[in-house]
């Protein structure tokens, strides 16, 4: 199955792989306390995360959380061999490198609660180049030592940093220092009021929006969009009454993403639009 492995380690720990796997193959990822970055060379792989499933084609990228057991990677096609390298993240490396302060992207962020363990990374110029980079110190051993392998480290974070996907990044990576699992509960009332998609919400609980959708209706008897529109519009007319905010600011504030759908939301829900209900509450 592996007809190729190159690795080069830091502080004792393995950093940087290069795998070439042959097809058919399931190969299955260890659980670990870290984190990495799998960048497809050639070919393309299916993931199996938690309980999520992702492809990964020829020239993307994803990072993953390694804490969970029985993730494992398929190849999609078995006219060629799959190549792909490996950068580690480990909590332990990262704190050495970073004697005084952690960088911002493994920092917790602020107001988050997650379990998100993968996000397909937007491969953007600069990250190619990093890439060819280190194949170039692959073919070429005798430059590589141990302050390359740091500067290397280093700079991916750096570029992960400046991606799209930077937020999602950091809810991964800060994990490795504030490794809290949070209950699907903990989760959804977190994130209630938050401008965010059914599709983001699942994922945050590690799981595919159908599993999603069960999960939701033994906890609360309601679909999930029925029973979060509810909840924002419920706050929604308690800020009407108790805040001089205008209606704009709080439908962003409730996780509206636009002023005419928050008013034709709680028009169907109170029978009155928010204008309305706010004179209403004043006349009282």
């Amino acid at each position: 199955m592996i007809s190729e492995h190159q690795h080069y380690d830091l502080f004792g720990k393995t950093l940087l792989e290069v795998l070439v796997l042959k097809p058919p193959f399931v190969y299955k990822m260890p659980s670990a306390d870290n984190a990495c970055f799998h960048y497809m060379l050639e070919n393309e792989m299916e993931y199996k995360v938690d309980e999520k499933q992702l492809n990964v084609g020829n020239k993307e990228s994803v990072l993953l959380n390694c804490r969970t057991v029985g993730n494992h990677m398929t190849s999609l096609s078995s006219a060629s061999q799959n190549k792909l390298i490996i950068v580690h993240f480990h909590p332990d490396i990262l704190k050495k490198i970073y004697d005084r302060e952690l960088p911002r992207l493994l920092q917790q962020p602020k107001n988050n609660v997650s379990n998100k363990t993968s996000e397909k990374i937007n491969n953007e110029f600069l990250i190619q180049k990093y890439i060819e980079g280190l194949l170039f110190y692959f073919e070429n051993p005798l430059l590589v030592n141990e302050d390359i392998l740091v500067l290397k480290l280093k700079e991916i974070i750096i570029l992960l940093s400046q991606t799209k996907n930077a937020d999602a990044v950091q809810m991964i990576l800060a994990q490795l220092f504030s490794p809290t699992i949070y209950s699907f509960k903990q989760i959804i009332e977190a994130n209630l009021f938050a401008p965010i998609t059914l599709n983001e919400l699942a994922d945050y609980c590690n799981l595919s929006l159908s599993s999603f959708k069960r999960e939701f209706a033994k906890h609360y008897n309601d679909t999930p969009a029925n029973y979060i529109k509810s909840k924002r519009l419920e706050k929604a007319a308690e800020l009407l009454m108790v805040s001089n905010m205008r209606i704009t600011e709080i439908a962003f504030e409730c996780g509206f993403n636009e002023l005419a759908n928050f008013t034709r939301s709680f028009h169907d829900k109170f029978s009155i639009t928010p204008s309305n209900y706010r004179l209403n509450q004043i006349a009282k």
